[in-house]
């Protein structure tokens, strides 16, 4: 898995393990594999016994070395490779923290890991400044990073501290024990109070910097939404996700007609100079998830940011006009 550390490098630390009566027959990896200290998966210990970094009784081991109760193992934990991000110390509007996760506010007009263009400035790049344990955590490039918002979307993101967090929390994305709430300010006014887009999603074939409804093609993408209330010429929603793809909400709340406000790539010609906007009316408002490490329930909640509400009034008071 890309968060599991190299086989080479510094050892940057040592742990020691005397092997207790319950593990007596158990293999070397699989007795290693169960140690939540470690945060290694098996393969990545049968790595590390091959460049004979893990040691029983002073002496290199196989994999398959079977245990006796007394013995001493010592792992010697190598450095994580560099991810080539630079740690720059930007402020970030932490929401909770702990030795796993971080739950972060994002700003409007963050990217949120380096890209060409983007270099510096990320949230990725604000990570690493303020937590760099997370240097090697998920791979070069995306320090603790499992998900994303785009650059003009706001709201809350969760990233991973530990290799362990990481893993478990990449496997709740997967298999959709995330829950992920964002609002949207949409124009126009769905016939429905509630619904679900169905539509699968790809790289549009001429423009290659969006995405599309691709009928015959693409990743299957499912939205829900439900009105949460009617602004004249506008409406605001509430959204939620079965899958992540590359600009989702956005693409298929234009694909039923219902662009989000201020959405310079899916909305149209219009820029809805009238509601003030400064990017597009996306926010993600709400995030649950079991913790990666306890398996507690975690559910955090903020509200979208000045300019999002600014407009909302701006068009309530459209409509009362």
């Amino acid at each position: 898995m890309a968060d599991d550390p190299p086989v080479a490098g510094r050892a940057i630390r040592t742990a020691v393990f005397v092997v207790p009566a319950s593990a007596a027959g158990e293999r070397l990896d699989v007795f290693l594999a169960g140690q939540d200290s470690l945060e290694l998966t098996r393969s990545a210990i049968q790595r590390l016994i091959r460049s004979q970094q893990i040691r029983v009784n002073g002496r290199p081991a196989r994999p398959s070395r079977r245990l006796e109760p007394g013995e001493e193992v010592v792992v010697e934990l190598p450095a994580p490779a560099p991810s080539g991000v630079v740690a720059e110390p930007l402020p970030l509007d932490v929401v909770y923290e702990d030795a796993d996760v971080v739950v972060l506010n994002k700003p409007r007009g963050w990217v949120v890991h380096p890209a060409p263009g983007h270099p510096q400035g990320t949230l990725a790049n604000a990570l690493l400044a303020r937590y760099p344990e997370m240097e090697g955590v998920g791979g070069p490039g995306r320090p603790g990073i499992v998900h994303r918002l785009d650059r003009d979307t706001t709201g809350l993101l969760v990233v991973a501290r530990s290799p362990l967090a990481y893993r478990e929390l990449v496997r709740q994305l997967k298999e959709r024990g995330v829950h992920r709430e964002y609002l949207a300010l949409v124009r126009g006014s769905p016939e429905v109070r509630e619904g679900t887009v169905d539509a699968p999603i790809g790289r549009h074939p001429v423009d290659r910097k969006r995405m599309a409804v691709l009928p015959g093609g693409g990743r299957p993408a499912r939205t829900h939404f439900e009105v949460v209330e009617r602004a004249g010429r506008y409406t605001l929603l509430r959204c939620w996700l079965d899958t992540g793809r590359t600009h989702q909400i956005r693409v298929h709340l234009a694909f039923i007609g219902l662009p989000v406000a201020g959405d310079p790539v899916y909305g149209g010609r219009r820029a809805e100079g009238e509601l003030g906007l400064e990017g597009q009316a996306l926010h993600a408002t709400r995030l649950a998830f079991p913790h990666p490490r306890d398996g507690r329930p975690m559910d955090f909640t903020v509200p979208p940011p000045a300019d999002f509400q600014r407009a909302l009034e701006r068009a309530r008071q459209g409509a009362q006009g």
